[in-house]
């Protein structure tokens, strides 16, 4: 399946899994020559097609398609101007992460073994104001190591290898943000030990070949 039509595809899933409500979010894919295919202003994820795609080049000028670029095209940019290994980027709202970002609080303490090894250190990014180099300028003390990130009042943003990678840290994201919702409901969540921490970090290497950059490791 060509990019564009992935996109497609992952913009129904975004809206179909409630991550999106209304003309929310945008989502993009870089192409290998650079350019870079996004959803454009105004239009529900749920309802996207090829044409709904624009194609911009890395300074956010329209190569081609019809329609207004996303005002928030800047959090695409500034993951692709600064991760050379990230080659999409989703922005929603989905309900439990952007409680989360709404009360101020990250994810950056060792709770789950996937989240620590798939998502690493989630990040709040402070409060920017929307379609402004605020919003960017967040993000860039978290930009070169973060896979997920928080957007105080405002939502989240993911980036992935491709654009399916960067969806499925999105679900996984929402699916803690839920997870340690409910846990707090009956009580508080437990860290993983800082031994055992050590041990998953090693394991993960060993066997998965997964290296998790220093920057990116939980804190306690």
């Amino acid at each position: 399946m060509q990019i564009k039509e992935k996109l497609v595809e992952i913009c129904h899933k975004v809206y179909e899994k409630e991550f999106v409500s209304a003309f929310d979010g945008n989502l993009s894919a870089r192409r290998e020559d650079g350019n870079i295919y996004i959803t454009r202003s105004g239009v529900n994820k749920g309802d996207v097609t090829p044409d709904d795609i624009l194609l911009i080049d890395p300074e956010g000028r329209k190569l081609e398609g019809e329609g207004k670029i996303t005002t928030e095209v800047k959090i695409h940019l500034i993951a692709y101007k600064h991760r050379k290994e990230v080659n999409a980027v989703i922005h929603t709202h989905p309900v439990f992460a952007t409680a989360f970002a709404t009360m101020g609080e990250g994810f950056t303490t060792p709770v789950f073994p996937e989240v620590v090894l798939g998502l690493g250190k989630v990040p709040l990014c402070r409060y920017g104001t929307p379609s402004t180099d605020e919003l960017p300028d967040s993000m860039l003390p978290h930009i070169s190591y973060a896979w997920a990130l928080l957007l105080e009042n405002h939502g989240a943003v993911t980036f992935g290898k491709n654009i399916e990678d960067a969806y499925f840290k999105t679900e996984k994201l929402e699916h803690t943000a839920k997870t340690i919702w409910a846990i707090r409901t009956m009580g508080r969540e437990k860290t993983i030990p800082l031994t055992k921490l050590k041990k998953l970090y090693s394991i993960s290497e060993e066997v998965y070949g997964i290296k998790t950059d220093e920057r990116n490791r939980m804190d306690y």
